[in-house]
């Protein structure tokens, strides 16, 4: 039975105050990590904080970004070593915002998930597709391609323990939801693909999230589904008593 994952990616939204007020609203509150796991996606300039705040709790905190190299000369960028001692636990890696925006390719979130694991951080690796590669029924190959770009190398237990976070990009912040079948359909075709390309072990393992659109009113719909193992979730996200509910249809 895998274990729900439920995750907040606030993008670039909130100042440091209302961060620290959302998790003071929430830690207390969520399930128990044995239930569901739980996690706030934050901007660089709050992770320390939030850290620090949620220590203690079942709240974990991610980042929604990072660097490949250790470290170096990438101004602006952050690094794997930088998240980890901070003590964060979690990093997106290839949302559609950074593919469309800042010209990650295929080739860097591999680089990207490697060095997430050299530095015992859990990556979630999003892929997913635009409208027009829908409706030009491109999305079950597009989706394979970037699902085994992202693990090539990875050994089998890397693999297990990746989440990959199918986010159709004419779902995200439109207020479209694929349908329960739509979104399920393609987590059941990135399974068979672990599993073509890694093993039946592995394609067990790995948890799956849908995100696009994910919202208290849907989400139970969605969770029901035989290959949807969580949420990776926007704007519904934002608001503590929102995110709550998210959190705890994960936990059911």
């Amino acid at each position: 039975m895998r274990k729900k994952v439920i995750a907040g990616n606030w993008k670039m939204n909130k100042v440091l105050k209302e961060a620290e007020q959302f998790v003071a609203d929430t830690k207390d509150k969520i399930p128990g990590h044995d239930a569901v796991e739980s996690v706030v996606c934050a901007p660089f300039p709050f992770l320390a904080t939030l850290v620090e705040k949620a220590a203690g709790s079942d709240l974990k905190i991610a980042a929604q970004n990072m660097h490949f190299e250790d470290n170096g000369a990438f101004t602006g960028e952050v690094s794997p070593v930088m998240l980890k001692d901070l003590g964060v636990s979690y990093v997106v890696l290839g949302h559609s915002e950074r593919r469309e925006y800042f010209a990650e390719t295929d080739e860097t979130v591999n680089q990207k998930t490697k060095a997430a694991f050299n530095h015992g951080l859990t990556p979630i690796v999003c892929v997913g597709e635009t409208l027009e590669q829908r409706e030009n029924n491109e999305t079950m190959a597009l989706v394979e391609d970037q699902v085994k770009k992202a693990l090539a190398d990875l050994t089998e237990e890397q693999v297990k323990a990746t989440i990959i976070a199918y986010e159709p990009i004419w779902a995200i912040g439109t207020g479209k939801t694929a349908t329960s079948e739509q979104a399920n359909e393609v987590c059941a075709h990135i399974r068979n693909v672990v599993k073509a390309a890694v093993s039946a072990d592995a394609a067990e393992a790995v948890r799956i999230q849908y995100g696009g659109s994910v919202k208290p009113a849907n989400v139970d719909e969605l969770l029901a589904q035989s290959d949807i193992d969580g949420a990776l979730v926007g704007g519904a996200s934002l608001e503590a008593e929102s995110f709550l509910a998210l959190v705890e249809a994960g936990a059911k």
